[in-house]
Parts: C-alpha cells; structure tokens; sequence
C-alpha cells in the first residue's frame, strides 16, 4: 500500500516521504479500515509518540495521522460491535501506525459507524476537533447553560466546533483569533471577537469557562480572566499560570464511540459543521503540509477519489 513515512524528527513536515508498505494485518480486537480520508494536525510531529513506542524505543519509519474516515476490510479476533464493509471514522493509537495511508490497523473500540450521508472527507475531520471539543467543554469544563466560555482560535478546526457546541449548550460565547478570523468566528456563532493583535484580552473581564488552544503568554493572561469557581481547560499542556479561585486543567483526547456519535448526529442535523480548511491527495500531501500559506481549518488528505 501507498504511505506517507517519517524517519526524522529535526526535519519535521520537510522530512515527510511517500512510499510502499506492507498492508497492515488486525490485531486482538482490530479491524483493518480502508482509508478514505485522513485528518493530519501538523503538532502531532512534535509529539514523543509518533517517534517512539510506548516503551520509549524507535519506532521509525513512523506513518503519522491520527483521524480517519473508512470502510472496515478486516476484523481481527474476538473484535466485535463491527462488521466487514461497515463505514466507519474515528482516532488511530498514538503509539501505532497511522492513517495517512491506503490501510490501518485500528482498536475496534476507537471508531463509530459514520452514516451513509456524511461525507467521508467530514468524517476525517471530526475525531480529534469534535472530541477534543466535546470532552474539554463538558467532562473537564463542566459547561453549563448560561456561563460564558471565551474560546481561542475561535476560527480554527477545533476552536470552531468548541463555538458552535457551547453556543448551541447555551453559553455566551467570545472568541479570540487574529483579525481575519473575525468574521469566521462570528459566523460559527461566538457573540463576541477579540482580535489578539490588536484589542486587549483583558477588556474581556470575567469568564467562567476558557478554551486554550494557545498556551504560552496568552494562557497565563487568560488565568486572570476565571471568574471564582470557572476553569480554564488547555489542550496545550499544564497551563503556566492558574485562576486564583477556580481550576486548570489540561488533557490529551481520548476516543469514545459515544461522543464520536453525539458529534456526527449534529453534523447530519445541521446543527454543527466542520472547519475544512485544506483538502488534498494521498499524492500531493507532503507539498500540501510543506505550504508557506496559512490554513485555517482542519488538513485532511483524501486517501481514494
């Protein structure tokens, strides 16, 4: 099968290749996915996982991306909840071979049918933003209708989704990004923009929830900004600074079938829609993640026409 590789970790995106590997063979409890669509976070190449197993040792040539959307071509023993020819998106392991390739080898339990009209360049595009949204707003930041969430990267793939869940939860939503993410922002339903180049965080006051996309020098401003009792949930890793009266906490995403199926339901509804912002070939994926431009919006790498 055709596979994007990575072999070395100072050469990052640069370094990227596309060559033959072997097809994968499923595990206890895997199925194999023929891949249609693959979601790609261009961060994922600075995290220890993609190099290394979960033993600490060399697990390169590595095949990254994590989210993908597909039909099941093989079920591996004792796998059940899943059948041959099932359509189906969701998170690869972190520490496994990924799915920026024509195959991958998948925990059973990580995925969640993806129904017959959902597009499967969407389904790619849902796993990690949508749960990473869901799970920061409401297992960690305990949303409730009628606190006000100010959300960074309000325009971007998951910071979209993070808009459109606490607005439709019943929050106030503010969000934050550079001045060309305005009207996007607007649009995915935050009521209020903060422009980070140019108007002042602070001006924002109070807040009972923040989504921090960021870190660095906005997260700790953004400590100040929890109101007694709120949370500021960080997908960035241990916030720098903590709110005086209220809590920090960071998380890494987890699948979850369930949540997986809360989020396309919305997408089939019309209640939530993904943030695309590049869409490219198995073949032209290493040029696309080399561009100089700018992506706002999810990266997925359409693996079959």
């Amino acid at each position: 099968m055709k596979a994007i590789v990575v072999t070395d970790q100072a050469a990052g995106k640069a370094g990227m290749t596309l060559v033959d590997r072997p097809e994968p063979t499923p595990a206890l409890n895997d199925v194999v996915v023929e891949v249609h669509a693959s979601g790609f976070v261009p961060t994922e190449l600075a995290w220890p996982s993609t190099w290394t197993d979960r033993l600490g040792q060399d697990r390169t040539p590595s095949i990254p991306g994590h989210e993908l959307a597909g039909v099941v071509t093989a079920l591996g023993y004792g796998t059940t909840g899943l059948s041959v020819g099932q359509r189906v998106f969701g998170l690869a392991d972190w520490s496994r071979d990924g799915t920026l390739a024509e195959y991958v080898a998948v925990e059973a339990r990580n995925l969640a049918p993806l129904p017959g009209d959902v597009d499967f360049t969407v389904g790619a595009s849902l796993p990690i933003s949508g749960l990473t949204a869901w799970q920061g707003l409401f297992e960690h930041g305990r949303l409730r209708a009628g606190q006000s969430v100010l959300v960074h990267g309000a325009a971007g793939a998951v910071g979209s989704l993070v808009t459109q869940l606490a607005g439709e939860a019943g929050a106030y939503v503010i969000g934050t990004g550079r001045a060309g993410d305005r009207q996007a922002a607007l649009d995915f339903g935050a009521q209020e923009f903060v422009d980070l180049e140019n108007d002042a965080l602070e001006d924002v006051g109070g807040v009972d929830l923040v989504f921090d996309v960021i870190g660095g020098d906005i997260g700790k401003r953004s400590a100040g900004l929890i109101r007694a009792g709120g949370t500021l949930v960080s997908v960035v890793g241990p916030p720098e600074a903590r709110p005086t009266e209220g809590l920090a906490v960071d998380f890494v995403v987890e699948p979850d079938r369930a949540q997986l199926g809360e989020v396309v339901r919305r997408v089939r509804d019309g209640r939530l829609r993904t943030h695309i912002g590049l869409v490219a070939t198995l073949d032209d994926a290493v040029a696309a993640f080399n561009r100089t431009e700018r992506v706002t919006g999810k990266t997925v790498i359409r693996i079959r026409p």
